[in-house]
Order: C-alpha cells, then sequence, then structure tokens
C-alpha cells in the first residue's frame, strides 16, 4: 500500500472552467473515487471539493483512519478540488475525507459523489462503480411513447423498505433482486404504467423515508449495491414499466458525515439562515446561486437518469424552494429585490435543471410535487414557465378526499367541491396523486377515510377511483391503497398483504386492476388529457342526487368515454342527454359482485328522442348505489332491438 498520495486529474482546464460557471452537468465522471491505472499501476483517484478547508486527507481501513498520511493534493486553480491518486485501492474499499478547517475544527465526512455507502453508523463512503450492461434497449428506443404526455401514465408509489417483507423476519429488507423477484410481476399483473420509488438515494434517518439525504449519488446499501437497483429498475423496463425517482433537491439533513458544514464552512447551504435552515424540517437548504452547488445537483440529476436510465424525477419539495417564506413567520424571511416571496435563485435554478434534463434525455419527464399556485410551473420556460413536464393536482386531492369524507346524506351541501377541478385542471399538465402523504401521521389509510360500514367505505373508495381515473390528468397510488390497507402507512413494517384473504379487500385490488387496464386501453382517458377538447360536462348540478356524468374524448370523433357517478347509496333509473343516434354499452360497473359490489346491474334500459342535458336524445340508465360506471359510445350496427326497448349485444 502506497503511503503517499501522488499527483493525478480527470479534469481538465475546460472542466474546471463548466464547474466554477454552473455549467458541468456530469462531475459523477471526475469527482469522488474512480479505479484508474497510474504508469500501469492500479489505484483509486480522489477528487472532492472543499475550497475552505486547510488540509483535507483520504482516511479508511487501509491507513487505521489516520489523517497523516493520506493527504490529498490541493489544485493551483482556485477551483477548490483536492485530489490525487493512491497505489492499490480497489473497488469495495472503505473511506471517508478527514477534514481540518482553518477554525480548528476537524471533520470526518462521507463522499458527496461516492457511489455507495456503508449501510451502519459508520456511515463510510465506499469505492464502487457504476458500471453495467444494460439489457433494455428496447424499452430505452421506445420509451418516449410510453413517457409523452398524451399516454397513459398510472404510477405505484413504492417505499422499498415497507412495500414487502419476509414473513420469517419482518425486520429484515429484502434485497433490490428480491424485491425484483416479486415486484416486477405485480405491477404488471395491477396494469400500472410505472412505478415511483421513494427516494433510493443513501439516507442515515429511516424515520426520514429517504427524504433526508447524505448519499446523493449512492444507491441506499440498505436493499444491495448500485448494480442490484440497475438491475430491478431492468426488470420493469423488460416488463414495459417505466420508472420514476424521488429527487430531492430541496434540503440535507445535518448528519455528521453530510454535506453541512462539509469543509467547516457553509458549502452546500445558504449562509443566512433565513434561506439556509429549514425550520418544518430542521434540515438545510441548498445554495442555488452558488454555482458549484449548481452543477453538484444538475449532475445528480442527469445521474440518476443516466448510469440508472430512470424514466422520469419527481421533484420533491417544490413549493418550499420556490417561496422565500415557506413556513417562516413575520421577519423569519427576507423579500427578494422586487420586493416578494419569490426566491429568484431557487427559480432560476429549476428553469436551468429542467432545460439541462430535458436537452440531455428528451424522452423522461421531470414532475413538480408542488402545493403552491405558482403559475406555469409545467409551461416551457420560453413562455416564461419553471419547464416541468407535470406537476402534482394537490388541489383535485385535497378537494377529493375532503368530498368523500362526507356521509352521502351531506353530499348535496358539498357538490361542487367534485366539479371545481375542472375549473382550473388546464392551467397545467396534472398528474392526480393520491400519496403517501395522504396516509400516515394520524389521517389513516384511504379506506378509513371513508364514511360508513365496511360495505359502503368499499363502494365508497371504488366510486373515487372511477373519478379519479376518468378526470383528466395522469394517476399516482400509493402502496397499499389497491387494496384497502386499513392501517395507516408505517414505514418500519410490510404492507398488509394478508387482508387480500378477505373477499372485499380481492374484489378492490381486482377493481383497480381493471380501472388501470381500461385507462390504457381507452385512448379517451389519456390523449386529451390537458387540452379543452378532452372534457366536456353533461350533468354537474344535480345537488340534490349526488350524481355527476361527463364525457371524456380522444382524438378520433368515435372515441368518447362516459363517467357517471352515483355518490349516493341510493338506486336510480336516470336520465341522460346523449347525441342523436349515438348508442352506449357499460364498460365498467363498481358495484359490480367481482369487485366486492351489490352485484345491481348498470342497465340502460332504453333510449329516447327528447332532449335533455342540452343534447337532442337521451336514455335512462339504472345507477347502482355508490357506484362509479364507464360507458362506451358505440356504433349503431351493434344494437338489436327487442320489445319496445333497446338492449346491448354483450
Amino acid at each position: 500500500m502506497s503511503h503517499q498520495v501522488e499527483p493525478f486529474t480527470l479534469f481538465t482546464d475546460f472542466d474546471i472552467h463548466l464547474f466554477k460557471e454552473g455549467k458541468h452537468f456530469k462531475l459523477y465522471e471526475k469527482m469522488g473515487s474512480h479505479k484508474v491505472q497510474k504508469e500501469g499501476r492500479n489505484g483509486v483517484y480522489f477528487a472532492v471539493w472543499a475550497p475552505n478547508a486547510k488540509e483535507v486527507s483520504v482516511i479508511g481501513n487501509f491507513n487505521g483512519w489516520n489523517s497523516h498520511t493520506h493527504q490529498l493534493l490541493w489544485r493551483w486553480d482556485n477551483s477548490g478540488i483536492w485530489e490525487g491518486f493512491i497505489e492499490g485501492l480497489d473497488w469495495g474499499d472503505v473511506y471517508k475525507y478527514g477534514i481540518k478547517a482553518y477554525s480548528g475544527h476537524y471533520l470526518e465526512k462521507g463522499d458527496p459523489y461516492a457511489l455507495q455507502w456503508e449501510n451502519s453508523t459508520n456511515a463510510g463512503s465506499i469505492v464502487n462503480t457504476t458500471y453495467y450492461e444494460w439489457d433494455d434497449k428496447n424499452w430505452m428506443a421506445n420509451r418516449y411513447q410510453k413517457n409523452s404526455l398524451d399516454a397513459p401514465m398510472s404510477v405505484y408509489e413504492v417505499h422499498l423498505a415497507s412495500w414487502m417483507r419476509g414473513v420469517d423476519d419482518p425486520n429484515k429488507f429484502f434485497t433490490y433482486r428480491e424485491i425484483a423477484d416479486r415486484l416486477v410481476p405485480y405491477v404488471k399483473e395491477m396494469n400500472f404504467t410505472h412505478v415511483e420509488f421513494m427516494p433510493v438515494m443513501e439516507y442515515p434517518y429511516d424515520p426520514s423515508w429517504g427524504y433526508q439525504i447524505t448519499g446523493f449519488f449512492a444507491a441506499s446499501s440498505r436493499f444491495g449495491g448500485p448494480q442490484d437497483l440497475m438491475y430491478l429498475i431492468e426488470e420493469l423496463h423488460k416488463n414495459d414499466i417505466g420508472v420514476i425517482l424521488d429527487w430531492v433537491p430541496s434540503h440535507f439533513p445535518g448528519d455528521a458525515n453530510g454535506l453541512h458544514f462539509f469543509d467547516g464552512s457553509f458549502l452546500y447551504e445558504h449562509e443566512d439562515p433565513r434561506k439556509g435552515f429549514h425550520p418544518d424540517w430542521k434540515s438545510h437548504i441548498f445554495n442555488y446561486g452558488r454555482n458549484e452547488v449548481k452543477s453538484f445537483l444538475i449532475s445528480n440529476a442527469c445521474f440518476w437518469l443516466d448510469r440508472y436510465h430512470a424514466d422520469g424525477l419527481r421533484v420533491d419539495a417544490v413549493r418550499s424552494m420556490l417561496e422565500l417564506d415557506y413556513s417562516r413567520a413575520e421577519g423569519e424571511w427576507e423579500p427578494n429585490i422586487y420586493g416578494d416571496n419569490r426566491n429568484l435563485e431557487a427559480i432560476d435554478f429549476i428553469k436551468e435543471m429542467n432545460t439541462i434534463v430535458y436537452r440531455e434525455f428528451p424522452d423522461i419527464q421531470t414532475i413538480a410535487e408542488d402545493s403552491s399556485d405558482f403559475p406555469k410551473v409545467t409551461k416551457p420556460i420560453y413562455d416564461g414557465g419553471l419547464g416541468f413536464g407535470m406537476k402534482w393536482m394537490m388541489g383535485w386531492m385535497h378537494d377529493t378526499l375532503k368530498y368523500f369524507k362526507e356521509d352521502p346524506i351531506a353530499r348535496k351541501y358539498h357538490h361542487h367541491k367534485l366539479t371545481f377541478s375542472t375549473m382550473y385542471m388546464l392551467n397545467e399538465n396534472f398528474m392526480l396523486p393520491l400519496s403517501h402523504d395522504e396516509v400516515v401521521h394520524g389521517k389513516s389509510s384511504l379506506i378509513f377515510k371513508m364514511p360508513g360500514d365496511e360495505w359502503q367505505k368499499h363502494a365508497n373508495l371504488r366510486a373515487m377511483y372511477t373519478y379519479m381515473y376518468a378526470h383528466p390528468g395522469n394517476k399516482l397510488l400509493f402502496m397499499g391503497g389497491e387494496f384497502g390497507q386499513t392501517h395507516e402507512w408505517n414505514f418500519s413494517q410490510s404492507l398488509d398483504w394478508h387482508l387480500l384473504q378477505y373477499p372485499i379487500h380481492k374484489g378492490l385490488q381486482d377493481f383497480v386492476k381493471k380501472l388501470n387496464l381500461i385507462f390504457k386501453e381507452e385512448k379517451a382517458l389519456s390523449e386529451n388529457n390537458f387540452n379543452p377538447y378532452g372534457f366536456e360536462w353533461i350533468e354537474a348540478n344535480d345537488e340534490d342526487n349526488s350524481i355527476y356524468v361527463f364525457l371524456r374524448k380522444g382524438k378520433t370523433e368515435e372515441d368518447i368515454l362516459m363517467t357517471v357517478l352515483n355518490l349516493t347509496p341510493r338506486t336510480f333509473d336516470y336520465k341522460i342527454g346523449i347525441e342523436e343516434g349515438t348508442k352506449w354499452r357499460v364498460i365498467l360497473n363498481s358495484d359490480n359482485k367481482e369487485f366486492g359490489g351489490s352485484g345491481i346491474k348498470a342497465e340502460i334500459k332504453w333510449y329516447e328522442e327528447t332532449g335533455w342535458n342540452n343534447k337532442s336524445n337521451s336514455m335512462i340508465v339504472t345507477l347502482p348505489p355508490l357506484s362509479g360506471l364507464i360507458l362506451k359510445q358505440t356504433e349503431k350496427k351493434k344494437i338489436k332491438k327487442t320489445d319496445s326497448k333497446t338492449t346491448i349485444k354483450k
């Protein structure tokens, strides 16, 4: 083992120029630890940015964690980078940086660019590689179709540590490969088009669910190494399932091994606590005005899209980035130069991030988790927008859950909670989320938000899912919601898979499977998600009966679906206005026995040539209790006459 650090570099002068300008977006090829050869000798090259350090050394098992033996060399170009080659080190070696600050502090830090961290309290960085022989060429070549804004995206949101655990040892995590064996066939069978993983980057504190990250470039070692996560993503791709990763550029924890106070100065975080400290999460906020930090974050976004073949990034806590006064009282924040609350540096960062990732990876999506009413989040940057592909529709989620919590008797007083979203649904490209945030912290599981006895709870939830899937926008459902998980989500234990032995839970699962299938197959539900032609109210104002009727339309004239929601426990024969000469067929009834419903048939009793709902003709349809129906417009030739009534051939 060499007892010295030898001069070596992977940086060109141009790299350094780009880094300082905040324009280097592939820093992971240079920073961190890389196995290299120098003059025919194998070893590892290290590079770390610590401009305010007095001394930086590599410490590890190989030198007894002694900070005096392997001191990195300071670059002469004022880039703030320390670097060097150590002969004899190899993949799997554990290391940290020993950093002496000018203040006299000595810090031991993990490598911000490490590809793997130890899964222990030591939290050492591990020399590793992201080399992998990918076998997902078909998916990568064709994914632009699956990720396009007129394709159906129904996303299954997964927390890897608690989706499923071993029966023999409930405290043991499955590995990425063991998860792949179980998750891939399940998602495929359930007809979801994408999965979204809550953060897979390394995080020290389990109760943060992964949102307090220390290793931004490291796949969490809880479940295996980088190649194991790649295998999981590859298996999803081979089964035609896209992968969205939660990405957290909003903040990081004060963990001793992490980015906080990295070289004894406020390096990655904003020095002013009004901008640099997060009062809710007791975490630290990136300094978006600092070029090197911008390079770090945008490189990180590109890294997961490049090396891990991710199909999208769902960007966490966007509102906290956009607003200087987010979660702050009067006097705890400072307005920008225009005197308002917009964080101009963060806004510039977001625009640049979206510009770069869409330039480098044109067939992915970035999705903003944003509860603000900030304008044009999903509009192009040249049009004054932030450049995201989609945005979570938080208003829809809150209004919908609030409405469905109401006793059906009282729903008539809250009728327009469900129509309100259609007033603003075209302002952005929306994704409708029922996410993990809605089933924790005493908010109760989705099934227990619903009123009534067990049967009514399930009927309400199936009706709510019908409304969700028929409403314009893409869909996201948190794991467990598809089968009526009864407990609140608990990050430290498996979902309640045993519930599937009960027919009513199995019925709900089968219903979501069917909804996903219809969503994938019926173009009317996705082709015009984000333009006004795709949606039309037929009946929005029947408060007394709590009934809603609307159309969804595809790009061709005959691609039309009708959704009918009957949100009280009464059975109705209900009159609905239709265009002259059209006939309809029920393709989904949430009250079917197979889904756990009462089995009341939703049938079209007869057609009339009398006008109704501003349409020239009408039909009488039997609406089962607490139900959602989807009907498809059919051609006339599929109709036969019997007696005085018209029925539809199956």
